[in-house]
């Protein structure tokens, strides 16, 4: 008899021996290389480790380019020197934000930031970048976002229900996936403009709530997550499939 313990090890091998079966037949874009911008830093997160594991994801199932900056130390309050150029997003085709500085709140610093979104580059924006600038009395990033949140409940494993089957994003998507060991954020708002794309729901109120979305910020792609807290949802095959093809769409080459 098989154990229960390798039972789930054989589960989780054949999800990720079928997501890398699945991405080297159907490449999720091939052409000019994508000028990827990942941001990072900041408490709470192992971004090292998330960050290899993105850019490693993304790169073996599109062609892409990659520059990673992780400044700002391990706090809630810090900047990114980067942002202090008024055209700091030109070069790039898509920036990825997982930064997480919830108690950095200068309105010339941000406003560099979203400004250089609503010029024209599109974002995706994961997990904590929704609490990031929280302290901001102002509501130029969470417009950027799509959604306003405060904060979260506990870890849990939380199943995720597929709301937008048309949207490009989400094909292929499991229709019963549940994430590893993550915190659910609560959302107070969803933009004008940003659309659902999957939910999960509160074991505390059980209120649904948008985990994966789409916003057209001034007419700019962002693609977003909730999810993202633990090194083994960075682990997930699902997960990281999630984000690849949100960056590629994002960058307009998923269609």
């Amino acid at each position: 008899m098989i154990s229960p313990r390798l039972a789930h090890l054989a589960s989780l091998l054949a999800v990720l021996f079928a997501g890398w079966s699945t991405h080297a037949a159907e490449p999720l874009y091939r052409g000019k290389p994508l000028r990827l911008l990942l941001i990072t830093g900041g408490c709470c997160h192992n971004y090292p480790f998330q960050s290899a594991q993105l850019t490693n994801a993304v790169s073996a199932q599109a062609d892409v380019q990659w520059t990673v900056i992780n400044e700002g130390g391990t706090g809630t309050r810090g900047q990114i020197a980067l942002y202090d150029k008024a055209d700091w997003a030109k070069p790039y085709d898509v920036v990825v934000h997982n930064e997480c500085f919830a108690d950095t709140a200068d309105a010339a610093y941000i406003r560099r930031i979203t400004s250089a979104h609503k010029a024209g580059t599109p974002a995706v924006v994961v997990h904590c970048a929704m609490h990031t600038y929280r302290a901001a009395q102002f509501d130029d990033w969470r417009e950027f976002l799509g959604v306003t949140s405060r904060h979260h409940e506990h870890q849990s494993r939380y199943p995720v229900k597929v709301v937008a089957k048309d949207h490009p994003v989400m094909k292929g998507f499991p229709e019963r996936w549940v994430t590893p060991m993550d915190e659910l954020y609560i959302l107070e708002k969803v933009w004008p403009g940003t659309r659902p794309l999957a939910t999960s729901v509160s074991e505390k109120t059980g209120q649904e709530q948008p985990v994966v979305w789409v916003n057209q910020y001034q007419g700019v792609r962002v693609f977003g997550t909730t999810y993202g807290h633990s090194d083994d949802t960075f682990r997930d095959p699902v997960f990281l499939n999630l984000l690849a093809r949100g960056i590629v769409w994002a960058g307009g080459k998923l269609e």
